[in-house]
């Protein structure tokens, strides 16, 4: 498998994790959607990121799908969401709200980066959401004292949560502090100490 894009995306980063953890092997092209987009699109007529070749040639464009493809490649007990109720709804939703998350984040960025004059309504609203969503994913991930998000094994809500935390936190330094979200600071900080964490990780890279 080829796994396209770089690892300042929480999304990419995501997938180069689960493929880890899967002990599934993949070669990775670190291309950029700016500086690469033609090689990207190549495969991927979108021109996003993360991109999957699968090895029979076919591709997987979308982050959410490709992570669903490769749960479906383990036993259930590998899987890093569960395969049964309610414990998957729980994941799924922490995932979903950890991935609209780094979504606000991109939005954000592009509309300062992008705009020569930023619209201030359009900031306000993604400050609003990313403020309520990091208060949501706090409440519930105080509501337990185990090391991961669902109990003493990792899964696709914990790593959903660091990589996008990682991913905003560094693209905007002025979000960057978690005093407010203690519960969210200790996990965010669990999470990047281990192996995997620091092996699939790369310094976000603001685009030309």
């Amino acid at each position: 498998m080829i796994l396209i894009g770089q690892y300042d995306s929480s999304f990419v980063r995501r997938v180069g994790i689960a493929l880890r953890l899967y002990d599934m092997s993949f070669e990775h092209r670190p291309w950029s959607v700016f500086g690469d987009a033609e090689k990207i699109a190549a495969y991927n007529p979108l021109t996003r990121v993360p991109t999957l070749v699968l090895d029979d040639g076919d591709v997987l464009v979308d982050s959410v799908t490709i992570l669903d493809h490769l749960d479906n490649l383990v036993p259930a007990d590998r899987a890093l969401h569960p395969r049964t109720e309610p414990q998957r709804h729980q994941s799924l939703k922490i995932a979903a709200l950890a991935s609209g998350l780094a979504d606000k984040a991109v939005s954000l960025f592009y509309e300062r980066r992008l705009h020569e004059n930023p619209s201030e309504a359009w900031e306000a609203r993604c400050l609003k959401q990313i403020r309520g969503t990091l208060a949501s994913l706090e409440a519930d991930r105080a509501r337990s004292s185990a090391p991961y998000w669902f109990g003493d094994r990792i899964g696709h809500a914990d790593i959903a949560v660091a990589a996008s935390i990682r991913h905003m936190s560094e693209s905007h330094p002025d979000l960057a502090g978690l005093d407010e979200f203690p519960a969210l600071a200790s996990h965010c900080d669990w999470m990047e100490r281990l192996p995997v964490f620091r092996e699939i990780s790369q310094p976000f890279i603001a685009p030309a």
